[in-house]
């Protein structure tokens, strides 16, 4: 029986259009999700969209529809998001679903059965723009007097009767959980950031509101709707078929990896962990805080008009170079900036002149001088073994990188061989063994072929389409590009394909 591996991006909030922030967050998710299949897991990948909530409201009034129809034009936006970066996901959940409705609802009785929720009346500062609660201490003054949120968002004081989760009294024991479950956070200066905060003290959060209407209601308090993060958080678990033991997917919760941006860290890794063990269910094994991404050394925002939509962006590169761009940039957890230029470098530096460049004249030597078929592996040298070793040991490698969410790390790792491979086919000389020793250039033709394969194999999940060609021109069948397949060598004599370039330099010269 195949392993469980599930995996969850954020659900979207659907007051805005998705960007390259939204776009980020699927593609890591994706490129896990694909890895975990590839290495014989059964994978449960979940994405979907945030739909209630007094911003939502807000924004269905100003375009003139009533809340669901609002959510019912904006929710698939981000399906096609999904469709347009090549996303995997398996389940698309909406939290205007009944099946989510039913669940939060069971997850409410819950906890007012275990004496986890009391009715009081809150007064404080509220977020709408974050849909968030703040302290008075988090605030700062913006420039006209007004208080400002930690996110930039203007707050309002607030003064109604809500529900309340005992979170105050959480805090010992998930202080306890962390520690006992050091990886739960990640990076680690997200968890600093976590337990700092905890042990600052934690305050009984207020999980209702009685100033609108668009959410879930409260059973039995018909004037109260959930407070939206209670309803989004608990998507990840309706998801399963929560309550019912017997849904198909029922088995996997909880959840191996919630992956977040950082502006949402604290719903996830502390509000989050404390109503599931509240209710009696098992937190997530692992919270992964991502960074952000700045736009020509500017912050993203509608007034700079720097908003970059995922379809202009793969319309202008390409998906593949834009998936490998975005993970190999900067260092996974971090902020990074996007430039034009630093992409461009990427596309005709690392994927035409490294990978395309050596996929390309390997092809096309093995075309021309082995009559175009796989030639045989002949008599290793030292420098055959080295070359086949460094291959062989990438899927180990990318396995704990991945796991660690270092894409970029593990990008590396694969350049590392492919700069390798490079040099040993300049040191080798090939096309001059034609002549002198044809036997010996047939089995430095086979290396560099196993070589690519192996490059190409674990390099799917980043590059699918690509990879797809370059596996198609290396004569690797549809049933054996998994990572178990790769210790099964291919048959020599195969016939393969003419060779053609699957990454093409980039011109960024403007139009005339």
């Amino acid at each position: 029986m195949k392993p469980k591996y599930y995996i969850t991006s954020p659900i979207y909030y659907v007051n805005d259009v998705p960007h390259i922030g939204h776009a980020y967050t699927s593609l890591a998710c994706d490129v896990l999700a694909r890895w975990k299949r590839l290495d014989g897991f059964d994978v449960f990948f979940l994405t979907g969209t945030d739909e209630h909530g007094q911003k939502v409201e807000k924004a269905a009034a100003l375009a003139g529809l009533d809340p669901q129809a609002f959510t019912d034009r904006v929710s698939p936006a981000f399906l096609e998001m999904a469709r347009i970066m090549g996303i995997s996901h398996d389940d698309f959940i909406r939290t205007t679903e009944q099946r989510h409705k039913i669940a939060t609802t069971r997850l409410w009785h819950r906890l007012e059965d275990a004496g986890e929720i009391y009715l009081g009346g809150y007064e404080g500062w509220y977020a709408v723009r974050d849909e968030a609660f703040y302290d008075e201490s988090e605030l700062t003054i913006g420039p006209d007097g007004t208080r400002i949120g930690p996110s930039g968002a203007p707050v309002e004081w607030v003064v109604e009767p809500s529900w309340f989760f005992r979170l105050s009294a959480w805090q010992d024991r998930l202080l306890e959980f962390y520690e006992k479950n050091p990886d739960f956070i990640a990076p680690v200066s997200r968890r600093n950031e976590v337990l700092s905060f905890v042990r600052g003290g934690l305050k009984d959060l207020s999980i209702s509101r009685t100033s609108f209407k668009w959410g879930i209601p409260v059973p039995g308090q018909p004037a109260h709707v959930m407070y939206v993060w209670v309803d989004a958080l608990f998507n990840y678990v309706s998801a399963t078929g929560w309550p019912d033991p017997d849904a198909p997917r029922a088995n996997f919760w909880p959840a191996d990896l919630h992956m977040v941006g950082k502006d949402i860290l604290r719903f996830h890794a502390v509000y989050w962990p404390a109503l599931l063990m509240a209710a009696g269910l098992e937190p997530p094994h692992r919270v992964f805080a991502h960074g952000w991404w700045t736009i020509e050394g500017e912050k993203m925002s509608k007034s700079l008009g720097n908003v970059i939509a995922p379809a202009d962006l793969v319309g202008a590169f390409g998906l593949d170079p834009v998936r490998y761009f975005l993970l190999r940039e900067v260092p996974f957890g971090n902020d990074g900036d996007f430039s034009r230029r630093a992409v461009v470098s990427r596309m005709n530096g690392e994927l035409a002149n490294d990978l395309g460049n050596l996929a390309q004249r390997s092809l096309s030597l093995v075309a021309r001088n082995t009559g175009g078929r796989l030639p045989p592996r002949g008599a290793p040298t030292e420098e055959d073994l080295t070359m086949l070793a460094a291959a062989e040991a990438l899927p180990g490698l990318l396995r704990g990188l991945f796991d660690r969410q270092a894409f970029h790390e593990a990008l590396e790792e694969v350049w590392k061989v492919v700069r390798a491979a490079n040099g040993y086919v300049d040191h080798q000389a090939p096309w001059a063994l034609r002549k002198t020793d044809p036997v010996r250039m047939a089995a430095v033709l086979r290396v560099l072929a196993d070589v690519l394969r192996s490059v190409a194999t674990v390099l799917q999940p980043v590059m699918p389409d690509s990879m797809g060609k370059m596996l198609d021109q290396l004569g690797v069948p549809e049933e054996a590009r998994d990572i178990a397949a790769l210790a099964r060598p291919l048959p020599a004599g195969i016939p393969l394909p003419p060779p053609q370039g699957i990454f093409p330099r980039h011109n960024d010269e403007p139009a005339s």
